[in-house]
């Protein structure tokens, strides 16, 4: 036990004893994950030689067969996994009944307006679906029995991407020409509330203007029991030069626009990906294979407005682990 303590102290982040493990990307299969219900998928040849659902909840390990009718694109179950969405054009989404199997029989919906295209789609409550397009919002019911659709809520606005966190059933929409307009959306029964829009402030303003705030930079996270948008800045400058990358924190609020309260400082540059695990940020760097560990409730410096923060540990690597396969293991750090 104490060998395994002192082990540990040159790490604070290791894979869980059980990891979901799927069938990696190639010419036959591809993979994609669906964050409200927390599944990977792995489908091979469209669907026609299997698809492959798996989850940390052993209850939500799936398999099944289905017809290649094209390329998917995007592949949901609804929260109680009786109705499966497939994505296979940027037109329309089709449905399938789920009970031990797909039924044989899809029923479709198209998205509103000849011009329109399907950005994406996610569940936002048991029978309830949003297509996101880049002219707006489009809320549905999904009716298993029917097998057909019904237009509940639209809203029009030019998308340029969407950000969903099904915790807090909150989506945000990017607005305007370089993207900094977010205007989020909070989903209830049958409807969804429109919250203040509230503009990102960028380091650099291109001229001319074009998109430089892109999804892949933003995301949502529960602190405390307040909700927060999380933006990745890049090459922040300062009066000494580049300061390297930092982290944004907008507190969301229902009755005004979102305010920035936090800054994060990685004092590093290059590509990050960010969990939240506990209250606590933790930002993995690629390039340096570590990960760093923020909490604001440590405080940090203030200018009165906004709270400064360092990470609370020095930056670590993720504990080797080794993958077990039948007839072979591998070693990963």
């Amino acid at each position: 036990m104490a060998e395994t303590d002192k082990e540990m102290e040159n790490f604070y982040i290791q894979l869980s004893n059980n990891p979901v493990r799927f069938e990696p990307v190639s010419k036959v299969t591809n993979v994609f994950f669906d964050d409200s219900n927390r599944q990977v998928f792995a489908v091979r040849s469209g669907g026609v030689m299997g698809v492959v659902v798996k989850s940390s909840e052993e209850k939500m390990n799936i398999s099944f067969r289905m017809e290649d009718l094209g390329e998917v694109i995007s592949i949901k179950f609804s929260y109680d996994m009786k109705i499966l969405a497939i994505q296979r054009s940027d037109k329309s989404v089709e449905f399938v009944n789920y009970k031990d199997g797909l039924e044989l029989v899809e029923y479709s919906q198209s998205c509103k307006g000849k011009s329109a295209k399907i950005i994406g789609f996610n569940w936002t409550n048991i029978n309830e679906i949003v297509f996101v397009t880049n002219h707006g919002l489009e809320l549905y019911q999904v009716s298993a029995e029917k097998k057909t659709l019904k237009l509940l809520k639209t809203y029009s606005v030019t998308v340029n991407w969407y950000v969903w966190l099904p915790q807090s059933a909150v989506l945000l929409l990017s607005t305007g020409a370089i993207g900094n307009l977010i205007q989020p959306f909070h989903f209830r029964l049958a409807s969804m509330l429109k919250l203040p829009k509230f503009e990102v402030d960028l380091p650099v303003i291109p001229k001319p203007p074009k998109l430089c705030l892109f999804d892949r930079d933003v995301t949502m996270a529960n602190l405390y029991d307040q909700l927060y948008v999380v933006v990745l800045r890049h090459h922040v400058r300062t009066s000494q030069g580049t300061a390297g990358a930092e982290i944004a924190l907008y507190l969301v609020q229902r009755e005004s626009p979102a305010r920035k309260t936090d800054i994060l400082k990685l004092g590093v540059s290059g590509r990050f990906a960010i969990n939240v695990v506990d209250n606590l940020i933790v930002v993995h760097h690629k390039a340096s294979k570590t990960s760093m560990l923020f909490d604001i409730k440590l405080g940090g410096e203030s200018d009165g407005f906004i709270n400064y923060h360092h990470p609370v540990l020095s930056p670590l690597p993720i504990r080797p682990f080794k993958q077990v396969h039948p007839g072979k293991s591998v070693n990963t750090d």
